[in-house]
């Protein structure tokens, strides 16, 4: 049997991948082209993606395809009507990262909130030690202790983020759309309308997309702080490259982008050095713990397939 793992390098090169020789022949490309994709894939009966598009004309050349293991949750990527048609099995990961995500996201709006990026550069520069004073309160930082913190998405990443936040002092309110019993569940306009933070950890879907954009900025607290940790699409890039630069909200964070990896053309370029924003680079998944957990959790999708069994499928 023959095994392709098309972009390890989104996996990280510290994760030991030689655990799938127990399925057969292992072919290890680091990235693969757009171009690359169908040749890469024409003799193999198993391929692990992360990022990899697979589309129905790419899978006209794969005959022996029977599995596409996904190394996400998302499987937005794959042709999921074209898989079935062919009979391939489409598998994702879930909840592998929910540790990890979250904790990328208080991150964030814990450095935001405190404004580390500033703080870090005066002391950096030399100015702390010229200043000739013991300390420097400027600009002014305020706890978090209090505040409401509104989670669009109440999935475990979302409710792993509220736990945080709650012990925190926070309050929460969340927007999910069936209520969950004892959580203040709100629409999305109240949501907006309440929050101090806003963090949002829901899927890219056609209902989803722009579904933060110039109208609930609007309705948003000028001093709210706003973090994307879903898809880079849920939110419209250039109505918060917009209210960064307009003031109409606080300080800004995302780790996604809606063409990845962020390209100069996107309006989320233009505030990268703005001293209340702060982005990365699609790592909040990637903890190393969180790497290990995905990989074993593709590893026992794929003993399960070919046993016959049914774990993790999203194509039916």
């Amino acid at each position: 049997m023959n095994i392709a793992v098309l972009d390890a390098a989104t996996l990280g090169e510290d994760l030991d991948l030689s655990a799938l020789k127990e399925f057969g022949r292992v072919s290890v490309y680091p990235m693969t082209a757009p171009d690359q994709v169908a040749d890469r894939i024409a003799d193999a009966d198993i391929i692990l993606i992360n990022k990899i598009v697979i589309r129905a004309q790419t899978l006209e050349h794969a005959a022996r395809l029977r599995m596409i293991a996904i190394a996400a949750t998302g499987f937005d990527n794959v042709d999921l009507e074209a898989c079935r048609s062919r009979g391939i099995a489409v598998t994702n990961v879930v909840g592998y990262s929910t540790h990890s995500v979250a904790q990328l996201t208080v991150a964030t709006v814990l450095s935001l909130a405190c404004h580390l990026r500033t703080y870090h550069a005066f002391v950096a520069s030399g100015e702390y030690t010229a200043s000739g004073i013991h300390n420097r309160l400027s600009p002014v930082y305020h706890e978090l202790y209090g505040r409401t913190w509104g989670v669009l998405g109440y999935g475990h990443i979302g409710q792993q983020v509220a736990r945080v936040a709650e012990a925190l002092g926070c309050r929460i309110l969340a927007c999910k759309r069936t209520p969950v019993e004892g959580v203040a569940c709100v629409d999305l306009d109240t949501l907006c309308a309440e929050s101090d933070i806003l963090s949002v950890h829901t899927p890219l879907t056609d209902d989803t997309r722009h579904m933060i954009g110039a109208r609930e900025i609007g309705l948003m607290r000028p001093h709210i702080i706003l973090y994307n940790g879903a898809r880079g699409a849920v939110v419209d890039e250039k109505a918060v490259a917009d209210a960064v630069r307009s003031e109409r909200i606080f300080a800004f964070g995302t780790d996604v982008y809606s063409r990845e990896p962020l390209a100069q053309e996107n309006p989320i370029w233009e505030i990268k050095d703005h001293p209340r924003v702060l982005l990365t680079p699609h790592m909040a998944w990637g903890a190393y713990e969180a790497r290990c957990r995905c990989l074993q959790e593709m590893i026992l999708n794929i003993r399960a397939f070919l046993k016959g069994e049914r774990r993790c499928r999203v194509e039916s």
